[in-house]
């Protein structure tokens, strides 16, 4: 998935303009380590433990909310969010998006990736607190009302698709309980990246219209967020 993403943002990480980069949610910090190629990259999480482990890694890392960011208006040149917006923490997805764009400077990039398709809901959402499944169209709009201009959208994980809808299949059929995130046999663990690897290379020329996860990459405009005042901070400041 880490080379699906490269594929998708090579072209915004070439710009000589590059810059600062924020990672939203970034967890225990490894894909910060991969940002920073693309420039000086930045964490955000609320875990303490997530913090630690990425202290540990050396990347700079700061506590916060993606409802309520600890940085000023225009901060970043490119912000990435990985399967974030969809948790249950997170109360509210446009103001999480509008408060993502609000860091973000005029012409900078926006990143999301999120789970994918109602469909495919099963036991593993229950298992790490999802609250929504998304459709590429949802990520589209949810971009387009916090004022940005669609660069790309796709859904991905694709190839593996049939696969994965027949696990959740099962899981429903079996009331399985738990996360499918596991270590499989080495012979499948070869298998599947190999598929995930060419479908990074499809990725760059085409769009997949099914998978289980969507992203999608946007550009701020020039134009003032509708989350921002006049003064270009965000209305949620006033509560920090």
């Amino acid at each position: 998935m880490r080379a699906i993403t490269t594929s998708l943002l090579t072209p915004v990480m070439r710009e000589p303009a590059r810059g600062r980069v924020l990672d939203a949610g970034c967890g225990t910090g490894n894909n910060l380590k991969h940002l920073a190629s693309g420039g000086r990259p930045v964490g955000v999480d609320l875990s303490e433990e997530a913090l630690r482990f990425c202290r540990s890694r050396g990347v700079t890392v700061a506590r916060g909310s993606l409802l309520a960011l600890p940085f000023a208006s225009g901060s970043f040149d490119l912000v990435t969010s990985f399967d974030v917006i969809y948790h249950r923490w997170v109360t509210d997805d446009r103001a999480a998006v509008g408060e993502l764009v609000r860091v973000l400077r005029p012409g900078g990039h926006l990143f999301v990736r999120v789970p994918a398709l109602k469909m495919l809901w099963g036991a593993h959402d229950e298992a790490v607190h999802s609250r929504h499944r998304y459709t590429r169209a949802e990520l589209v709009r949810l971009f387009e009302s916090c004022g940005l201009e669609v660069v790309r959208a796709t859904y991905c994980n694709s190839l593996l698709f049939p696969v994965l809808a027949l696990r959740r299949a099962l899981d429903r059929l079996l009331s399985r309980h738990g996360s499918d995130v596991e270590e499989l046999p080495a012979p499948m663990e070869r298998t599947f990246r190999a598929l995930l690897e060419l479908e990074a290379w499809w990725v760059r020329r085409f769009s997949f219209p099914v998978g289980g996860s969507v992203v999608a990459l946007g550009r701020k405009t020039d134009i003032e967020s509708p989350h921002e005042t006049k003064g270009g901070r965000n209305a949620n400041e006033g509560s920090r």
